[in-house]
């Protein structure tokens, strides 16, 4: 197919519609182009549950095996299943998924060995120029010998490594309603849960790519209604959905509230820094609340503030030798994890924490959720460069307010701040305020709302 790669090779992965836009033969040619870069003599590849999965990994494994590089496929996995075949054999990896996205979509995150990140400026601009130049060219001939095409299943290593991180067999019962949303955390949550003191109630467990009970996105809102009511319906001590990869997790508490992934953040920072003695460095991006580095310091650490997404989380990770980093958007990234992001591990800490005292998760959270956030709002714009000028425009010289630049425009008081980010996709900027109390943040995200829609 004449494939429009600028459309589906993204900043830090490969995502788009299949087959109108991608499909096997192109998922070959990313295989060898994957072989080339990484100069691997072997690799290792998962998948998720999608329909179109399985063969799109497939392909990309032969077309890996014809350059003579070895395959290791591990089958179904969790992306950070993914991650941990990656990091535990010292292979590079390449997971076939597309994470929440609906169910037409497939998409592949890749990584060199250990779980290091591949994104546009680690390799991903040169895998999708090889591609590019094979899509016109014909094939790169294929070397003397094939490389072996071998199965391999990961799934127990992955669950002991997890739960060697985090003790939990001394912790008090808990019942916890699971939402896998059809996704990947039905096949990984029986094995890393198996043997625990949970009564674990199980929702949407049932693999199935088409999602048919609601998009496996627990960010929106929408997607986890059955969960929340589930929760109190059971009385559940908490709540935990993951995303279709089950790389993210979202919680909620005993009440069927959202627990705010800046606080999840916090809380489990608190305690990774407990478990390295009381010191280490801590990664959050600018999005993430106050609480996250008042609670890092508090405990004793050194908290780094860094730009949106995974590919700067974990080179900051890398650079600074951090223990632990965190996102607004779930994804919670471990030094012990090839400082790599996992859901699951966080989801433990949680269950550790809560299990570990006698209290409820809204009282024990109370502490790391200290400010009024106004989450994520996208807006529509025609001229994102104009209305961000606008925003620097009205802000710039006010009494007591700094701007900075390092990821889109933050604009920061002592009482509030707020951040407007271009979308790398789409005509859209993303807004995030936060103040002291819930009437200051209202004016603040409403002021900066009526900039950028105007």
């Amino acid at each position: 197919m004449a494939a429009d790669l600028s459309q589906i090779v993204k900043a830090y992965d490969v995502r788009g519609v299949v087959p109108d836009q991608w499909d096997e033969p192109l998922a070959e040619l990313f295989g060898a182009a994957f072989a080339r870069v990484t100069g691997a003599s072997a690799i290792v590849i998962g998948h998720d549950m999608r329909p179109s999965s399985p063969g799109l990994s497939g392909a990309f494994a032969r077309g890996a095996a014809r350059l003579g590089v070895d395959v290791t496929e591990i089958g179904l996995c969790s992306t950070d299943q993914l991650y941990y075949a990656s990091g535990a054999l010292d292979l590079p990896g390449a997971m076939f998924t597309a994470s929440h996205n609906p169910a037409r979509y497939n998409g592949i995150k890749m990584c060199r060995a250990g779980a290091a990140p591949v994104g546009q400026d680690t390799g991903l601009a040169d895998i999708r120029a090889l591609v590019e130049e094979w899509t016109a060219s014909g094939a790169p001939a294929p070397a003397a010998t094939t490389g072996a095409v071998t199965r391999r299943d990961t799934l127990d290593d992955y669950a002991a490594h997890l739960r060697s991180l985090v003790d939990l067999t001394s912790i008090r019962p808990l019942k916890v309603v699971v939402d896998a949303g059809n996704g990947m955390g039905g096949h990984t949550v029986p094995t890393v849960f198996a043997g625990l003191p949970l009564d674990v109630v199980p929702m949407y467990f049932e693999l199935d790519g088409t999602f048919p009970n609601h998009e496996a996105n627990p960010l929106d809102p929408a997607n986890i209604v059955d969960l929340q009511k589930r929760v109190r319906e059971e009385g559940a001590d908490l709540g935990i959905a993951f995303d279709g990869d089950a790389d993210r997790c979202f919680v909620v508490d005993e009440r069927g509230e959202p627990v705010s992934p800046s606080a999840v953040t916090a809380l489990v920072a608190a305690r990774e820094l407990a478990r390295y003695g009381g010191q280490g460095t801590v990664i959050h991006n600018l999005i993430t609340s106050w609480s996250v580095p008042e609670v890092v310091r508090e405990h004793g650490g050194t908290p780094v503030r860094t730009r949106v997404g995974h590919s700067f989380i974990k080179a900051e990770m890398a650079t600074s030798g951090a223990i632990f980093g965190g996102e607004h958007s779930a994804h919670y990234y471990f030094k012990d994890f090839w400082n790599a992001d996992t859901g699951m591990l966080a989801a433990l800490h949680v269950l550790a924490a809560l299990g570990g005292q006698d209290g409820t998760l809204s009282r024990l959270v109370a502490q790391y959720d200290r400010y009024a956030g106004s989450g994520e709002i996208n807006s529509t714009v025609a001229d994102q460069a104009g209305r961000l000028a606008a925003i620097r425009a009205a802000y710039e010289g006010r009494d007591g307010v700094t701007l900075d630049d390092l990821d889109g425009l933050t604009v920061t008081s002592a009482d509030w701040w707020f951040n407007v980010r271009p979308s790398n996709t789409e005509p859209l900027l993303r807004l995030n305020a936060e103040a002291r109390d819930e009437a200051m943040m209202a004016k603040v995200r409403d002021e900066a709302l009526a900039i950028i829609r105007a």
